[in-house]
Parts: structure tokens; sequence; C-alpha cells
């Protein structure tokens, strides 16, 4: 659509369709904007003052003059610091607040579109051109529709992910949101969160795939990734050192900043007035709504953003799972075994000593130790030894168990069986405990 502008009385513009443009789409627009700006009456929006057709039945409208620049244009030359543009900025989000309220959604928030003018030396923002602007629960206009199917609405780098997902999903107040975070991130850091350039030579679906799926640096991010020269003029341009700017943006800054771009709508500020209650806490030094998502909220991100990574990832972290688990596995066994063999070795080396040092032993002179005489007999030296064995293995009784099974086995190859069973049973009885 082209228009003209022609000041009047340096007061106001005349919008017009020149001859040849008048095209159903073009009326379309030029009708849904004119509609668009005469519902909101607000100090920070652009009056539409009158509106007819000319003589040649062209349709027109009569709108406030505003004689100013871009609002990032305006904060770098005047080099702005980080809390005036703030300031001015929140004017902003108070009128997007109203167009909201009148049931507006701008849908192409950007520094074009928000012009800034003084009026008696003090810089006021007004938010212009509502061209592409929708209604809620209205028609703005019966003309034909602008939108076809498939055409990109708005601005790339500060279109929402659902604006640019042109899937039929309804766009919402949230998407104005979205325009208000890109803007605030470029006043800022003097970048917007994606290249332009990048995102206009990437190709319609490229460029989709990087607003929908793509996260943006945080702000201090940005800032400290930037050229030396290019950090240093954006810090001079805001009246600060780049560490010191850095400082500034980290925490609450970057916080809100990133609240107003998250990909899921529902966790972005739910109005524009949230978003300037933040912003009004962080100037005045209070708590800011914003917090940081949990840890699983940036799991289920990243996992969203690295689908074939992820599933590619945990194939091998679950072959290498697997791995780590059998050869645990083998080697508990492997211990088991060892510890088993062990255990056994120091039964066989206990009943070994008890036998050497009890009975076999028990020919040694009455004076020695154990010793029972030259004379003893097998039987007396097996009475003997049995009534050694529960002091001598009180605290292993598989030890005990094994002997006195070995001396019931003695008892019965001398023919007392009652000793024998006897012997046997209190084997049992230990290896019970």
């Amino acid at each position: 659509m082209a228009e003209q502008e022609q000041p009047i009385r340096r007061r106001v513009a005349l919008k017009v369709i020149k001859p040849g443009m008048d095209t159903k789409q073009v009326i379309a627009r030029f009708e849904a904007e004119r509609q668009a700006v005469s519902m909101m009456d607000h100090p920070n929006i652009a009056r539409v003052l009158d509106a007819g057709a000319t003589e040649a039945g062209r349709p027109y409208f009569v709108m406030e003059l505003v004689r100013g620049i871009r609002i990032t244009e305006y904060c770098d030359q005047n080099k702005l610091s980080t809390r005036d543009r703030l300031e001015l900025f929140t004017k902003v989000v108070q009128a997007v607040q109203h167009a909201h309220q009148k049931g507006i959604i701008h849908r192409d928030i950007k520094p074009s579109n928000v012009l800034v003018t003084l009026h008696d030396g003090v810089p006021v923002p007004k938010v212009i051109d509502f061209g592409i602007a929708k209604a809620l629960g209205q028609k703005l206009t019966d003309k034909t529709l602008f939108t076809q199917f498939e055409q990109f609405i708005g601005t790339p780098a500060y279109t929402s992910p659902e604006q640019a997902e042109m899937s039929g999903l309804d766009i919402d107040t949230r998407s104005d949101i979205y325009s208000l975070g890109v803007l605030l991130y470029e006043l800022l850091v003097g970048n917007t969160p994606f290249d332009s350039k990048e995102l206009m030579h990437s190709g319609l679906d490229e460029m989709r795939r990087m607003i929908r799926e793509q996260e943006p640096a945080r702000p201090s991010t940005r800032l400290s990734t930037m050229h030396q020269g290019e950090g240093t003029t954006t810090a001079q341009h805001r009246r600060a050192s780049v560490p010191e700017l850095i400082h500034l943006l980290k925490g609450d800054l970057d916080w809100i900043v990133m609240k107003c771009l998250e990909k899921d709508r529902t966790r972005r500020y739910d109005t524009a007035n949230g978003l300037g209650s933040d912003i009004e806490h962080y100037l005045g030094n209070e708590p800011v709504t914003a917090r940081p998502p949990s840890r699983l909220y940036r799991v289920g991100k990243l996992v969203r953003r690295n689908k074939l990574a992820f599933a590619a990832s945990t194939a091998v972290s679950l072959a290498l799972a697997i791995g780590i688990v059998v050869s645990t596995w083998q080697a508990a066994r492997a211990r088991q075994a060892e510890k088993a063999a062990q255990a056994e070795k120091e039964s066989a080396e206990a009943v070994l000593n008890f036998f050497r040092e009890h009975i076999l032993a028990a020919g040694r002179p009455e004076e020695l130790e154990g010793g029972l005489g030259r004379n003893v007999t097998l039987r007396k030296a097996i009475d003997s030894a049995e009534s050694q064995i529960g002091r001598t293995f009180k605290d292993r009784p598989l030890v005990e168990a094994l002997i006195r099974y070995t001396l019931g086995t003695s008892y019965r190859l001398l023919g007392e069986e009652s000793l024998a069973f006897a012997a046997i049973g209190a084997g049992a009885g230990a290896a019970a405990v």
C-alpha cells in the first residue's frame, strides 16, 4: 500500500490510497487500520481525527502527525541510560495495553512503528501503523480479507512463534507481548534476538523454524559475546562500560526479557500490564515476577529442540547403561565367587587346624597343652576335642557345624551310633543359627 503524508498546519497527516493501488486487499487493509486506530484514545497512540472518501471515491483518513524518529534511534542518539530506556519503554507498553483493552492486537510492533517525538522537550513515544492489526471478537472491515493463506504477516525479527506458524492457531494479545520483548531486547543490547538479514536470507521455512524452535541468547550473554568494538559502542550509547552493562542486565532484566520471548505463550506475561509492572518493580528495586524456568522445563525444551540428537544419545546412553549393568553384575558375581572360595578355604583351614591341634596332637605328653599322653585312644581324643568345639568356634557356626558333622562321622566309624547322631544333630543346630 502506498501512502502520502501531507502535513496540515504541521499537526495532522492525510493517508490516502494512490491511483492504481486500490486493490481489494489494499482497501481492506487501509479500512482495517482506520477502524483500529479510531477505536483508541491514548496519548501514546497516534489518533485518527477524520475519515472519508475523496471525490474520486478513494478512502482517506486524517490522523495525528507524528514528527519523530524510531525509538531505538532516539535512545542511541541521545545516549539514554538503561533506566531512561526502560521508563520510555513502559509508555509503549501502556499504549499496547490500551489497544488490547479495546480488543486490538497490533501484530507488527517494531522500532519503525514506535516513533518518539518531543512535547515541550519531553520525549513521547507514539505507536503507529495498525495496518495488520487484528480485532478480538469482531471484524475491522467487511472488505475482502488481505491476510491470505500462507502469507507471512508481520516483520520476521519481531514475529512471535505462533504468528510465524501460520497453522490457523488463534493469535492473541500474547503475540504482542513477544514483539514487545524483542523491542526491549533491542533497546537493551542494540540487536534483535535473531538477526534480521539472516532470517530474510534463510528462506520462509527455515525462517519459521528458527522463530519457532531456536532459543535466543539472554541479553547479557548476547552483549558479552559481541565483538569488542560493537560491545563498546553499545555500552557507550547507554552511558556505561561493557562490564557495567553486563552486570546490569544479568538477573532481573534478563529474566523479564526472556519471559516475553518464551516459545510457549502460556509462559509469557499474560498481559502488557504484567510486563509493565515487572519493569516498574525493577526500577523500584522490588522483586519481579519473572523467574527462571525449572530444570525439568529446560530439559524438556532441550529435548524438543534436539529430538534426533537426543534420540541418538539416549540409545548410546542406554547401551552404555546396559553394558555397565552387565559388567557390574559379572564383577559382583566374580567377587561373590572369590569371597565364597576364600570362606571355604578359611573353613577348611580351621577344620584342619582343629583336628591337628585337638585330635592328632592329643598324643602329646599330658604336661603339654592339649596333651593326653602317648597311650590315648582315638575315642578319648575325639571326646576331648568335642568339648572344645563350642568355645573355639562360638562366632563361626558354619565351621562348628562342619567339625561336628566330621566328628559324628568318626563316631559312626567307631560304632558309636548314638554319639554320632548327637554330634551330627548338634552340627545341624549350629548351622541353623
